[in-house]
């Protein structure tokens, strides 16, 4: 268990790290566009490459890190008025299924970055293989089901709550002390 546990915490920093040179590096090569239009006349050719590269690292890395932390997207409305028990069932039926999702949408992805591969194809300014950028999506699918499966382990381990990521409590179950304290609704 410790070995697990390790390499989870290496993965939540490289996660972290990853998430947040991306964004980073988003926010330099938009900044950098007007500025370099305005005092140089041009732009810098490679700065939409840089961005695009950083949008889909950012989104599909931020996968399984929004599983981890319970931000990810939901449509809560019936769950949140479900009593208790149905709630419990759901936090094990939907991360079940949504993992069962990323991983199905992981392997085509990575099929599809093997045909990239193997075409040869490059980005126009950089000429990086267009696979490397692409990489990222089976990675982070693959990365996410994992994380959606440990969401759901953790609600069959523990009885008496539910979670809504490995790391957050479901705000529906934290007593109002708890909730002041976090923050969550």
């Amino acid at each position: 268990m410790k070995l697990f546990r390790a390499l989870d915490r290496g993965i939540l920093k490289l996660e972290e790290f990853i998430l947040s040179y991306a964004v980073i590096l988003i926010a330099l090569m938009v900044i950098s566009k007007p500025i370099t239009r305005t005092l140089l006349g041009y732009t810098l050719p490679f700065a939409d490459e840089v961005s695009q590269i950083s949008v889909t690292v950012a989104t599909f890395m931020g996968i399984s890190y929004a599983a981890r932390k319970g931000r990810h997207i939901s449509m809560s409305a019936f769950y949140d008025l479900s009593p208790f028990k149905v709630r419990k069932v759901l936090s094990i039926f939907i991360p079940a299924l949504t993992a069962a999702i990323l991983f199905v949408l992981a392997y085509y992805s990575t099929l599809y970055v093997l045909d990239i591969k193997d075409s040869g194809r490059v980005t126009a300014a950089l000429q990086m293989p267009m696979y490397i950028l692409y990489m990222f999506i089976p990675i982070g699918f693959s990365l996410g089901g994992v994380q959606f499966l440990r969401n759901m382990w953790v609600n069959i381990r523990d009885k008496e709550n539910v979670y809504i990521g490995t790391e957050a409590l479901d705000y529906n179950d934290m007593e109002d002390e708890k909730v002041e304290e976090t923050g969550h609704l």
